[in-house]
């Protein structure tokens, strides 16, 4: 009956609740914005990989390099679009 019981999933969600409570607190404790902002982001980061692996699956299978290539391919693609944004319209490069 061991084998059978999602025990990963479990600990995953319960790792997810707790990644929530810290995401929660910075609210609660009215940190500073430099803090709160860093907190908020590593946990975003790491709340993203939780769900991603644990969740979706995404080490298991014959697949899994074309799986994390597309996502490493996928972050690059975002972290241009958003410093290419802030190039242009923040900090007045054209």
């Amino acid at each position: 009956m061991r084998e059978l019981f999602p025990m990963k999933q479990v600990n995953g969600f319960i790792f997810s609740l707790l990644l929530t409570v810290v995401a929660l607190s910075v609210y609660f404790l009215e940190m500073s914005f430099q803090a709160g902002l860093t907190i908020l982001t590593v946990t975003a980061f790491v709340q993203a990989g939780v769900q991603l692996i644990i969740f979706m699956h995404a080490g298991e299978g014959e697949d899994k390099k074309t799986i994390y290539a597309s996502l490493y391919y996928g972050i690059f693609l975002a972290l241009v679009t958003v410093f290419g944004s802030l190039l242009a319209m923040v900090w007045g490069y054209l």
